[in-house]
């Protein structure tokens, strides 16, 4: 966290709190599995109440395995957000189930609407901006809706390199979210250095999008699964933050965490309080419990440790 005890005649000075980072981890939300769910026996016990929880939805995750973790988590008092990838669903009629039994049986009233990680649609979908064109989301009262965004591009949807699908996409999900009511943000891919997703969050307000963002990052995770999950999911130029670290062997050894991206973030917003980056999403990728004891134990350690020093 960059606290450090300074000597002064004779005694150690207060430690100086990255209240900064608190700060940015505030409401902050977070995303698990069916499978990673069933193996925590209370999330009461290690996260904030009213957290938003997504669930993510990996290729060959029952449906009504997705359904029971979203009402449990519910009735826990969460707000659920499961993800709709649109390449996952073959047909209209089976959107309109997955959103009926989230409704009906959940309680749940917002999603996380995108493309999804198969290279080919199962059906008629290929894009998020198909599935929200059907109307089922506002026939089925879906009033929050969050979309995907690439701070660092997407040769899945730009194959050239460039951004022009990306942006044009953005500017029709705001239209979108305007025209219906829809309560819209941007949650971005995970990213392991914060200048890019900070230039990316200018770049596109300066172009006219309003839509708030959440920041992902990784949460604590040894170093060769952040590298394994990074190539798997395409980030691109902060990947070289981990293989400057993977050099150093003062840190291979060390857990990842996301002290430094969050700071950066924090600094960011601290000089710039008109930026789209509203909040900040963890991926749990070193595993839920360990992502939720790291957020609880940073907000409270820079609480405590500027209580102590008024």
């Amino acid at each position: 966290m960059g606290i450090l005890d300074f000597p002064i005649h004779g005694r150690a000075a207060a430690k100086q709190p990255d209240t900064g980072l608190a700060k940015a981890l505030d409401g902050f939300s977070i995303e698990v599995m069916p499978r990673t769910a069933a193996k925590v026996p209370s999330f009461s016990d290690i996260l904030p109440a009213g957290t938003r929880v997504y669930i993510a939805n990996i290729d060959g995750t029952p449906l009504d395995d997705m359904v029971a973790t979203a009402k449990r988590l519910t009735e826990d008092g969460f707000a659920v957000m499961p993800h709709i990838p649109a390449r996952m669903i073959e047909s209209r009629a089976m959107l309109e189930e997955w959103l009926r039994r989230y409704r009906d049986e959940a309680g749940v009233d917002q999603a996380l609407v995108l493309a999804g990680g198969l290279p080919a649609p199962r059906g008629e979908f290929d894009s998020s901006m198909q599935l929200l064109e059907t109307g089922l989301f506002e026939q089925y009262g879906f009033r929050r809706l969050h979309v995907a965004g690439h701070p660092e591009g997407s040769r899945d949807i730009d194959p050239d390199g460039s951004t022009r699908n990306v942006d044009a996409a953005l500017q029709w999900k705001q239209e979108y979210a305007c025209r219906t009511g829809t309560e819209m943000a941007i949650v971005t891919q995970f990213v392991f250095d914060a200048r890019p997703a900070l230039g990316w969050s200018e770049r596109i307000r300066a172009n006219g999008i309003t839509l708030p963002i959440h920041l992902g990052v990784a949460g604590p995770a040894r170093l060769q699964t952040l590298i394994k999950f990074a190539m798997a999911c395409g980030v691109g130029p902060s990947i070289q933050v981990l293989r400057k670290r993977a050099m150093d062997l003062t840190k291979l050894m060390l857990p990842y965490t996301p002290a430094e991206v969050l700071s950066g973030a924090a600094n960011h917003l601290s000089s710039h309080p008109g930026s789209l980056i509203k909040q900040m999403h963890v991926f749990p990728l070193g595993g839920i419990v360990a992502a939720a004891d790291w957020v609880r134990d940073h907000r409270a350690e820079a609480t405590r440790d500027s209580a102590c020093s008024a």
